[in-house]
């Protein structure tokens, strides 16, 4: 089973301590505001090249299941 903390960091030295993408500034609100505007997964990574498509994937199937 993936663990969320393979690819989410919250650290309140980071952001204010909202929850990113471990290894960037890129917050995972930042992702879910992308899709809900339809923008598509491949356009968000371009808009973010620190996101791996990995922990973007992961990210999202850890939310489907939870």
């Amino acid at each position: 089973m993936t663990s969320i903390k393979e690819y989410i960091t919250i650290d309140k030295d980071v952001l204010a301590g909202q929850a990113v993408f471990k290894g960037t500034r890129v917050t995972i609100e930042t992702l879910f505001a992308h899709l809900e505007k339809g923008v598509s997964l491949d356009e968000f990574l371009k808009d973010f090249p620190s996101v791996k498509k990995e922990q973007a994937v992961a990210v999202l199937g850890i939310a489907e299941n939870w």
